[in-house]
């Protein structure tokens, strides 16, 4: 059995933090991470240490291992998904009880940062001394980069296991997927991701920034085998055709109005062709809650009309993971206090159940495989 490593264990206490700490908050929510911590430790009060006594457990634990990155500084429209971790994993533990999964914590966020290579030696060295107290650290400071610096020793240490990560806005899956495909390219895997989105993602930046929510795709295409290997369901707010995309990118889409016309069947016998085209070993899910029609999710940054249907997106999910084990995935773009359609704490809830679903069936598979 792989060993949780005292040098790994001591960056795991230096980058993360408790489960729903990642959210940088003073008094705000103070009583729903208490609660959460309650549901999960059986009390509210010296958290940090049980955490930290948790770690130990983790390599006999499940396969499926919740991750949260309470990061929304990569998004743009509409701010918020920073809450959906905490949000995200009370409804898990209310609706699931009895999901087989090990929750590693959270990042530690300062939610003014992206990633480190935007930053100069004084401010790395100011963030140094606030998360680590030590501004001589090599440490990584930002959500983005520590993300990333984690999970590449996460991967080496424990290959079999699989990471949910809990958004966050969409910038955060660049890290997610990066670790993910480089570990498995050294395993020898053939791997794809299955991206459900409104939006393509495939901006090469977005008002001079590189690493965003609208252009996070874009920055994986060069660690995946090729780049029809990422194949994207529900896109329809796009200003250009789809024809664009794929030609300029060499991905694949399938678009929500395809679903309507052609029928979920099709849809989904056409990204299996696909898949059996690539010789596809192993699959990451990257789900961003507004490919789900806006009438069942509008708790997000930017809810979309004439989406997928819960039902449609759990069709395709059930057919590729009959036929592909899913190692990888996430669930982004949950802005628990933003909604659009005025219906306040109900749009909430729907939107926390739609994301319970699916985010308990891909942690269902990860922990299978």
């Amino acid at each position: 059995m792989p060993q949780l490593t005292a040098q790994f264990k001591d960056k795991l206490i230096q980058c993360l933090c408790p489960p729903g700490n990642g959210v940088f908050t003073v008094n705000t929510a103070k009583e729903r991470k208490e609660q959460l911590h309650q549901t999960m430790f059986g009390q509210a009060s010296d958290i940090d240490n049980l955490w930290k006594s948790s770690l130990d457990k983790l390599p006999g634990a499940s396969s499926a291992i919740i991750l949260g990155v309470a990061s929304d500084c990569g998004g743009g429209i509409l701010r918020g998904a920073n809450w959906g971790p905490l949000f995200l994993r009370t409804t898990l533990l209310k609706s699931y009880p009895d999901l087989n999964t090990f929750d590693l914590g959270d990042i530690r966020v300062i939610p003014h940062l992206l990633s480190d290579k935007y930053l100069n030696e004084a401010t790395l060295s100011n963030c140094r001394k606030a998360l680590y107290q030590d501004p001589q650290s090599e440490l990584c400071v930002s959500p983005l980069s520590i993300t990333e610096d984690v999970l590449h020793d996460f991967y080496a240490a424990f290959p079999d296991k699989g990471i949910f990560g809990l958004g966050g806005d969409h910038s955060v899956s660049y890290p997610l997927t990066k670790a993910y495909l480089q570990a498995k390219k050294k395993q020898g895997k053939r791997t794809a991701i299955i991206h459900f989105d409104a939006h393509t993602d495939l901006l090469v930046e977005r008002l001079g920034i590189d690493l965003c929510f609208g252009s996070w795709c874009t920055h994986i295409l060069a660690d995946l085998p090729a780049p029809e290997h990422l194949i994207q369901v529900g896109i329809r707010s796009t200003g250009k055709p789809k024809s664009h995309w794929e030609q300029t990118f060499g991905v694949k889409q399938h678009w929500a109005i395809e679903i309507k016309e052609l029928g979920i069947e099709k849809v989904i016998d056409n990204i299996l062709i696909q898949l059996a085209a690539q010789n596809i070993d192993e699959l990451y899910v990257s789900f961003d809650i507004d490919a789900i029609d806006d009438s069942f999710a509008s708790a997000t940054g930017t809810p979309e009309p004439d989406g997928l249907t819960p039902n449609e997106a759990m069709a395709i999910l059930r057919a590729i993971a009959a036929k592909y084990p899913i190692t990888g995935a996430d669930m982004m773009e949950i802005a628990p206090f933003t909604d659009s359609s005025g219906q306040g704490e109900v749009s909430r809830d729907k939107t926390l159940k739609v994301a319970g679903e699916i985010s308990a069936f891909l942690l269902q598979q990860l922990a299978n495989n």
